[in-house]
């Protein structure tokens, strides 16, 4: 009898490890089943934002819901809205934009080089790419949420034109406490549509994008940065969403991008010497 039941316990003890693995694949498959769902819902929600307009934001329901913000947005196609705006955003934000596929790697390695040196504190991410993040994701900084914006901007890339890029950044960006998009900026501000902005008062509303929230913000400073983006404005010229604008863009910035990593490649072999 006591060798019969020292055998039964010894028989349990593997079908306990069988019942533990069961579990744990069974865990495993629902994150990845989960997982794929979540990859599969964010890819249909991209493509479908090529055509249907988002109707809200991480950012929009934070602000609201959590800080007690009003909510001013109303949305308005790229033809509704100052071309002033489209081309004092191109020249503060990214110079780049239409030649780039998403991912200025001259401004990124900049900004790069800047923060190891503390001047500045700058991001290098251009208009596609915070456009995946208001879009998509969430405020503040983190090295998961940056590897999101990465695979989002890939996406939108991917799935929609630089045009529309450029209406869903102009119509989601936070451009003060509670106001998102060209439309309601161009409203508070100014008491008129978007579509009737001047070059001065475009240049105004852009100089607020590093930090639209900011009660400190210095209004020497903001109409020095907003004379600024004026004379970028002048020097880039207008931007055109026609192919072969973007065509000449693209060009352009291949050389400009070669251009300087050429230059950055003979000042390190200086200093090696």
């Amino acid at each position: 009898m006591a060798k019969n039941k020292a055998s039964k316990a010894t028989t349990k003890a593997p079908k306990a490890k069988k019942g533990g693995k069961s579990i744990f694949r069974k865990i495993m498959k629902v994150i990845f089943i989960s997982l794929l769902c979540l990859f599969g819902l964010n890819l249909l929600t991209t493509i479908l934002y090529r055509w249907v307009n988002p109707p809200i934001t991480l950012t929009m329901i934070s602000r609201s819901v959590f800080e007690g913000e009003p909510l001013k947005k109303e949305w308005k196609s790229l033809d509704e809205i100052s071309p002033y705006l489209v081309d004092a955003s191109v020249a503060s934000e990214d110079n780049m934009f239409l030649g780039h596929n998403g991912f200025d790697r001259v401004a990124i390695d900049i900004a790069i080089k800047e923060h190891k040196s503390g001047k500045s504190n700058r991001g290098g991410s251009g208009i596609s790419q915070q456009t995946a993040k208001n879009v998509f994701l969430w405020q503040g900084r983190s090295w998961i949420r940056k590897g999101l914006e990465v695979y989002q901007t890939f996406l939108i890339e991917l799935f929609w034109p630089k045009e529309r890029i450029m209406e869903v950044y102009l119509n989601v960006i936070e451009m003060g406490p509670g106001i998102y998009g060209a439309e309601a900026a161009a409203q508070e501000y100014f008491h008129k549509s978007a579509k009737n902005l001047t070059k001065a008062e475009a240049s105004q509303i852009v100089a607020a994008y590093p930090n639209p929230r900011d009660p400190k913000r210095s209004p020497k400073k903001a109409s020095a940065r907003a004379a600024q983006i004026r004379n970028l404005m002048n020097l880039i010229g207008s931007i055109k969403f026609d192919d072969e604008s973007i065509e000449q863009w693209e060009e352009r910035y291949e050389k400009y991008k070669d251009k300087y990593f050429e230059q950055k490649e003979k000042k390190e072999n200086k200093k090696k010497k």
